[in-house]
Parts: structure tokens; sequence; C-alpha cells
């Protein structure tokens, strides 16, 4: 066999032995922690289900990787588009995170504006939090369950507000939630009005996240073209017109290879960072 058959097939080899560890590994994985469904908040991390799908996610790319190492004969590259095909999610998802974020800020506004109207009965906040609960969307509903559970078992109120503030784990909760905060110690007037302002204004931010999701589906869109057009340029020319890429085939040549990867990844992810939505950091925070 010639010394080019010869690293093909300990590529192929070594490609194989890759594949079948990491199955092994989620399969091991798998056994310890099970699938089995079960309730679970809308915030809530599921490491089972987390598992699953990055373990499918790594299947697909050692697969679609091993094949592009054995058809190229660059390893470097076989494992690259592995890498590429297992954090695509990361690269060029982030639209379901956003359309999350903009949901529970509606969320937000309709509570607040439920809790507004329902202290307009001259009713206290202690009333008012449980009966405006009922009528909460189903991403602050399992929240407030808890809180109001809280409360039944004499939690001071600000404390289970500052609870429920740790839970919700959004900037816009922490507006909402510090007003009712002050309000449950100093018991002044005047919450509805705060309650107002504070409804009008989550209503806006979630008018601009929308505005801001729309916008920057065209950025993700044009992300994906110069991606798949890098990957299908390279691919081609590795493929079918072996002259323009053959220095590649040396060693050295895929230790070159290894920083080219490294310069396009680094690209990647910076055109990811152009998509992301700065969100302020939260400020109602306390020492546990």
């Amino acid at each position: 066999m010639t010394p080019q058959e010869l690293f093909q097939l300990s590529t192929l080899e070594a490609l194989l032995a890759g594949v079948v560890g990491g199955a092994g590994v989620w399969l091991f994985i798998a056994s310890f922690i099970g699938f089995k469904p079960r309730q679970k908040s809308p915030r809530s991390f599921d490491a089972g289900e987390w598992f699953s799908q990055a373990g499918l996610r790594l299947i697909i790319a050692l697969l679609v990787g091993l094949l592009i190492g054995v058809l190229t004969g660059w390893p470097v590259a076989g494992i690259s588009v592995a890498v590429l095909i297992f954090f695509w999610s990361r690269l060029f998802g982030g639209v379901a995170g956003e359309r999350l974020g903009a949901q529970r800020v509606e969320a937000l506004a309709m509570w607040t504006e439920s809790l507004r109207d329902t202290i307009a009965g001259a009713v206290g906040l202690e009333q008012a939090i449980p009966a405006a609960a009922r009528t909460a969307g189903p991403l602050l509903r399992p929240h407030l369950d808890a809180m109001i559970d809280r409360l039944r078992g004499r939690m001071p109120l600000a404390d289970a507000l500052h609870l429920l503030a740790d839970e919700i784990d959004d900037p816009s909760a922490d507006i909402i939630i510090a007003s009712l905060i002050l309000n449950s110690k100093l018991r002044g007037p005047g919450l509805r009005d705060v309650l107002t302002t504070l409804a009008r204004s989550a209503r806006e931010e979630v008018d601009m996240r929308q505005r801001v999701i729309a916008q920057r589906a065209g950025t993700r869109r044009s992300v994906q073209i110069i991606v798949g057009a890098v990957v299908f340029m390279v691919l081609g020319m590795a493929l079918f017109d072996k002259r323009y890429v053959q220095a590649y085939d040396s060693l050295v040549g895929q230790i070159v290879l290894v920083f080219v990867m490294f310069f396009f990844a680094a690209g990647f992810f910076w055109l990811r960072k152009l998509a992301d939505i700065k969100t302020p950091e939260r400020f109602l925070l306390r020492d546990r």
C-alpha cells in the first residue's frame, strides 16, 4: 500500500475509534441519568434532555466528520466539520432564547397589569398577589405558585419576593419586584401608579425586543450564507480539484490547516457575537 493509502486507513481507524468512544461515553452517562419525562418549570435545566440532544448532535457530527475526513484525506477537515456541526445551534441559533425572553417580559407586563387592577379594588398586596397569580401566563405561573406556597408557610413577603426574583432571573422582573418589596416594607401610597408605569415600560421593552429580533434575522441569515459558502468552497476544492489544495496533504500542510480553521472559527464566533442582544445585569441580588 502507498503511504497515502496507509494515511487514509489510519485516519479512518482513528475517526471510527472516536465515534465508538463518543457513543460509549454518551450511553454510559445515559445509563445513570435516564430520560424519564417529568414536569419542569419553563426555565429549569433538564440534564437528561440536554445530554440526549447533545449526544445526538455528537453522533451526527462524528459521522459527518468521519465522512469528510475519509473523502478529503484530511483529519483536520473532518474534525473541523464535526466541531462545526456540534456547535451549529450555538453559532447560528439563539432566536428561540430571544423570543422566550420577549415572551417572559410580556408575561411580566400582563401580571403587573393584573396586579394593578387587583390593588385598585382596595385589596392589600398580600391578597392581591395570589389573586393576580391565577391569571398569570405559563412562563410565570410555576414561580408565582411557589411564592404563594411560601407565603402560606409564613415566610415574610419581602423574602418571598426576593426568591421570586431569583427564580425568574430577569432584569425586567427585578424592577417590578423591587417596587413590590419597597411597598411591602414602607406601605406607602402610589403603588398602583408605579405598577402602571412599569407595565407600560415592559410593553415598550417587548416591542423593542421584537423589532431587534426581526432586524437581526437578516444578520443571522447572512452569517449562515457566509459559513455555508466557505465550507462548500473548501470542500469542493478538496474533493473535485486537489491541485489547488495539494499542499495540505502533507503533515506540515495539516498543521497549517489547523491555524486556518482556527481563524475561520474565530470569525464565525465573532459574527455570532454581533447577533447577540445585550441585556442589563440584574441588580436585585443578595448574598446567600
